[in-house]
C-alpha cells in the first residue's frame, strides 16, 4: 500500500474488509473508555458540554445490553485463550459496562493482530481504570512473552479530586506480534546526569529527547557518549486544562517517541481510533505511511483540515467511507442525521457547535474570518443544515438568527434544491460589503450537490480553517488573516 488512507466507519468492519493480513508495521491506539461514568471524548465545547457526535458514536460501547451480550457470546464461542479470559472477566465482573467495553475491544484487538506484520509492534494507550483488564486481554491475544513494556506516561495537570493522590499518569501497553529478530526497535537515550557528563566528558547524546521533551537529532559519536537507555517512565510535559478544545489530545512528542522507536521511514502506521489525528500528522512528519480510522464524521473533517493546515496540499491520501454522491448523502441523512450534519459542515470547513439547553437555537456551525487590518474585529459566518424538507420558513428563521447574532453571513445547507420563494427571501437579506468594496450575499443557500461539485461559500477572503491556532500568517492585499480556535 503506497497511498495513505483515512476511513470513516467502524474500525472492526474496516479492518476486516480493507486491511490486509501482515501488512502493518506499527499500531498505536487510544480507544475511548468510560472513567468514573464520564465519557472520555475528544471534543468539548466552550460551555463544558461533551460532544454529542462522539457520545452518540460510543455510548453503546460501555453499556451492557443485548448488543454487547451478543458480542461477548461471539468472542467466547471462538474458543482459545481469548474465550477463556473473557469467561473469567464475566465470572468476576458479571454483566456490566466494563465487560461491554472489553467485549468491544476483544474482536478489534484480534483484527489488529491479524493485520500486524510478524516484525510489528502495538502500543495501546489507556488509563488506570481499564489498564489491568486490557493487559490480561492483550496477553491472551498477543501472548505474555510478547509483552515488552508497561510504559507510564507521567504528566502534570491541574489538581482535581480529594482523599487520594493526584492521578497524573496514563498507561501504554507495548506488545509485539512475535520475537522476530528482524523486529524494528530503535533504542532511544536519555541524557546522562550532569555529574556524569562532567566526569566523562559526555555532553551530548546520539538520539533521544532533551529535558523539555523535544527530540534531539541523531549525531555521530563514540558509543560511550550515547547516554542512558530510555526507561519506561516518560515525562513529556503538562496536559492542557480540561476545558480546552481537545482535553484528551495526546502530545505529538509522545506519539513521535513511539513511532521513532518502533518503525522506520516508509513503514506503515495504523491508528484505528484516530480521533483528532495526532498519530496521522506525526506519522506524516516522520515520513511514514499511515492508515487512520474513526467512526465520527467530525473526526474525519478535523483530520482533513489538520493535514491541510500542517502540509498545505502536499499530502497524498484517500478518504474512504464518506459520502461522495447525492445518494450517499441522502443515505447518511436517513441513517444518522447528526453525522450528516457534521459531514455537511465539513464540506465547507466549519465545525458543529453544541448548544446549552435553552440557549440560542438555529445555529449548527460557525466559521470565522478577518478582512480588515491587524487587530480588527473577528467576523463570523453561521450555518444551518437541513436534511429534510425545506421551505421559505427555514430561510426566514436563519435570517432572524443572522440579525440576532450580528453575523456577517449566514449559510443554509440543504439536501433539496431551494424554491423560488427561498431564493427571493435570501436576496432580501442584502449583501455584506468588505472593507475594499467586494460584495457577498448575506444569506446564501448551498445544496449538498453543489458542495460535492466543489462550490463553496462566497467570502471576501480565502476560506480560513479555524481548527487550530497558528503562528504562521499569510498576507494578501495588505490584510493579515489568522486562524482562530473554535469558540
Amino acid at each position: 500500500m503506497d497511498q495513505n488512507l483515512l476511513y470513516y466507519g467502524d474500525n472492526l468492519e474496516v479492518l476486516k474488509l480493507h486491511v490486509k493480513e501482515d501488512s502493518v508495521d506499527l499500531i498505536y491506539l487510544d480507544p475511548p473508555f468510560k472513567s468514573n461514568q464520564k465519557y472520555n471524548v475528544l471534543f468539548t465545547e466552550q460551555n463544558g458540554t461533551r460532544s454529542k457526535a462522539q457520545i452518540k458514536a460510543f455510548e453503546d460501547t460501555w453499556r451492557w445490553d443485548e448488543g454487547s451480550a451478543l458480542a461477548f457470546r461471539k468472542i467466547v464461542e471462538t474458543g482459545g485463550n481469548v474465550s477463556k479470559i473473557m469467561q473469567a472477566f464475566y465470572s468476576f465482573l458479571g454483566g456490566c459496562d466494563m465487560l461491554a467495553y472489553l467485549s468491544m475491544m476483544a474482536p478489534r484487538l484480534l483484527e489488529m493482530r491479524r493485520v500486524l506484520k510478524q516484525t510489528g509492534s502495538i502500543f495501546l494507550h489507556c488509563d488506570p481504570t481499564a489498564s489491568h483488564y486490557l493487559k490480561l486481554l492483550m496477553d491472551s491475544i498477543f501472548k505474555p512473552e510478547n509483552f515488552k513494556n508497561e510504559i507510564i506516561w507521567h504528566y502534570r495537570k491541574w489538581p482535581s479530586g480529594k482523599y487520594a493522590f493526584q492521578r497524573n499518569h496514563d498507561v501504554i501497553l507495548f506488545y509485539t506480534k512475535s520475537e522476530s529478530k528482524e523486529r524494528t526497535f530503535n533504542q532511544l537515550y536519555m541524557d546522562r546526569a550532569l555529574s556524569t557528563q562532567k566526569r566523562f566528558g559526555s555532553a551530548k547524546i546520539i538520539s533521544g529527547y532533551d529535558e523539555t521533551g523535544r527530540r534531539i537529532p541523531s549525531q555521530t559519536e563514540e558509543r560511550d557518549s550515547e547516554g542512558v537507555r530510555m526507561d519506561d517512565v516518560w515525562d513529556i510535559g503538562r496536559v492542557p486544562p480540561i476545558k480546552q478544545l481537545f482535553p484528551t489530545q495526546k502530545p505529538e512528542l509522545l506519539i513521535e517517541r513511539i513511532i521513532i522507536s518502533s518503525s522506520k521511514e516508509g513503514d506503515l502506521v495504523l491508528d484505528p481510533f484516530c480521533g483528532c489525528g495526532t498519530t496521522i500528522v506525526t506519522a506524516q512528519k516522520l515520513n511514514r505511511r499511515w492508515i487512520g480510522i474513526d467512526i465520527t464524521a467530525l473526526s474525519i473533517t478535523l483530520i482533513k483540515n489538520r493535514l491541510k493546515d500542517a502540509f498545505r496540499e502536499e499530502v497524498p491520501y484517500k478518504v474512504i467511507g464518506e459520502p461522495v454522491s447525492l445518494p450517499d448523502a441522502e443515505k447518511l441523512a436517513r441513517e444518522d442525521p447528526y453525522q450528516f450534519q457534521c459531514w455537511a459542515l465539513g464540506l465547507v470547513g466549519a465545525r458543529p457547535v453544541e448548544q446549552k439547553k435553552g440557549a440560542d437555537k438555529g445555529i449548527d456551525g460557525r466559521m470565522y474570518f478577518h478582512d480588515e487590518a491587524k487587530g480588527a474585529k473577528t467576523k463570523q459566518i453561521i450555518f444551518s443544515v437541513k436534511s429534510g424538507h425545506t421551505t421559505v420558513a427555514q430561510v426566514r428563521d436563519l435570517r432572524g438568527v443572522l440579525e440576532r447574532e450580528q453575523a456577517e453571513i449566514g449559510i443554509l445547507i440543504t439536501l433539496q434544491p431551494p424554491t423560488k420563494p427561498m431564493k427571493s427571501e435570501a436576496l432580501e437579506a442584502g449583501f455584506y460589503e468588505s472593507p475594499w468594496g467586494s460584495r457577498h450575499p448575506r444569506l446564501q443557500i448551498l445544496t449538498i450537490e453543489e458542495l460535492l461539485a466543489q462550490k463553496g461559500v462566497d467570502l471576501p477572503v480565502a476560506r480560513v480553517n479555524v481548527t487550530f491556532k497558528k503562528s504562521d500568517r499569510v498576507k494578501e492585499n495588505q490584510v493579515e488573516y489568522v486562524t482562530l480556535p473554535f469558540e
